[in-house]
């Protein structure tokens, strides 16, 4: 049976940010919709001469009113959307054949906005962002099943993005269970995640890369990481051959992990971890005059939305002072940022205000950005939110 697929015309102009490649309408480029829409509902959407620019699905209370799937006139089907999941999948086993653990949706990126899905191993976890995709979540979950036949599903969504849908934040077990942690292994390095409770979906993908590159740097070091979580970066140095690792974050139960990652590893005798802010505990680094041969410094998203991008940029800044103050001359940092709201070249202004104020030099070695199981769309440049800048300071 035929979807009954409804409309919404723009305005004169309003496809610009769909015809350079952008997924998103928001709700001042319409000129008129069908009134019976409702959050979720699939639609076409057409320029102001009638012409079809799209299929997505809408909420009309949210700001972005529509996010776009094809762009063509196309049905949103059971069948439609295992197309699209099964892309999603090759593309990652492309990427990284033989690996079960990843990021295997991506949102936009994979055509499939405000959905995420990340595999570790046999657990799935799967957040719903959007009411396009709640309103269709019983039919993914059971098709990413039936392609990964996974032991256990997990849905995350208890992230505040959903209450900006009209959404509640939840968090459940759909499939199997999620008692304890998952243990996965990650270029050799065994974690434990915790899927249920743990931060995002319970590891962060998105750096894997990163610190690949970084940790071969780390040899003969001693490191300090500064928002350890739950080892990640961390197990990666002292793996690489890290002379000592510190570690320190204010979450008392991801440094329970992380010391049980440590211990998985055998590596318990490399690391130390501490629970500390990480503003307060790198100004008590500063002050003590302790010198570190590399530092990670990788804090959450501080920019959530515009009005707070300047007030990010000073926490950006006075963190990567006081981390900068903390290494020898020939020392490495690798600093991140995961707010896509702070620019690459914004952030890398940052730093240079940083070392000025710390009184060092300090040379780019590389800029990265987020794996590539977090792929970017042309476009689309909220896709884009990860920067990873390598420094030797001098």
């Amino acid at each position: 049976m035929a979807e009954n697929v409804k409309t919404v015309a723009l305005r004169k102009g309003g496809d610009k940010r769909l015809r350079s490649g952008h997924l998103w309408v928001f709700s001042n480029e319409i000129e008129s919709m069908d009134k019976t829409v409702t959050p979720g509902d699939t639609v076409h959407v057409l320029d102001d001469a009638g012409h079809v620019l799209g299929t997505g699905y809408m909420n009309p209370n949210s700001l972005i009113a529509v996010r776009l799937l094809a762009r063509s006139r196309v049905e949103i089907t059971p069948s439609f959307l295992k197309r699209r999941l099964k892309h999603a999948l090759a593309f990652r086993e492309r990427l990284w054949p033989g690996e079960t653990t990843y990021r295997a949706v991506y949102s936009e990126s994979d055509l499939l906005p405000g959905l995420i899905v990340d595999r570790y191993d046999s657990t799935l976890a799967v957040q719903s962002l959007t009411a396009g995709i709640e309103s269709r979540l019983d039919v993914i979950v059971e098709l990413l099943d039936e392609l990964l036949k996974p032991d256990t599903i997990v849905l995350r969504s208890d992230t505040r993005i959903r209450e900006l849908e009209g959404l509640p934040r939840e968090k459940k077990v759909v499939k199997g269970n999620a008692d304890s942690p998952v243990e996965v292994e990650l270029d050799g390095t065994k974690l434990l995640v915790d899927v249920l409770g743990g931060q995002k979906t319970g590891l962060f993908l998105d750096q894997r890369e990163n610190r690949r590159a970084a940790a071969q740097l780390a040899a003969g070091r001693d490191v300090l990481d500064c928002c350890s979580y739950t080892g990640a970066w961390s197990l990666a140095a002292a793996a690489a051959g890290a002379a000592s690792v510190t570690g320190f974050d204010s979450s008392a139960p991801a440094l329970e992990l992380a010391e049980r990652n440590a211990t998985l590893n055998g590596l318990a005798d490399k690391v130390e971890f501490v629970r500390g802010d990480m503003f307060k505990s790198l100004a008590n680094l500063s002050r003590s005059k302790r010198k570190f041969g590399f530092a990670f410094l990788d804090p959450p998203a501080l920019a959530k939305n515009r009005k707070r991008i300047r007030e990010a940029l000073r926490a950006y800044r006075s963190l990567n002072r006081l981390a900068m103050s903390t290494l020898s001359p020939g020392g490495f940092l690798v600093t991140s940022t995961c707010s896509h709201l702070v620019e690459r070249e914004a952030f890398l202004n940052t730093l240079v205000a940083a070392a000025r104020e710390a009184g060092r030099h300090a040379r780019v070695v590389a800029v990265r950005g987020q794996s590539r199981d977090h792929p970017v769309i042309l476009g689309h440049p909220e896709t884009e939110y990860l920067t990873c800048v390598t420094l030797e300071m001098l």
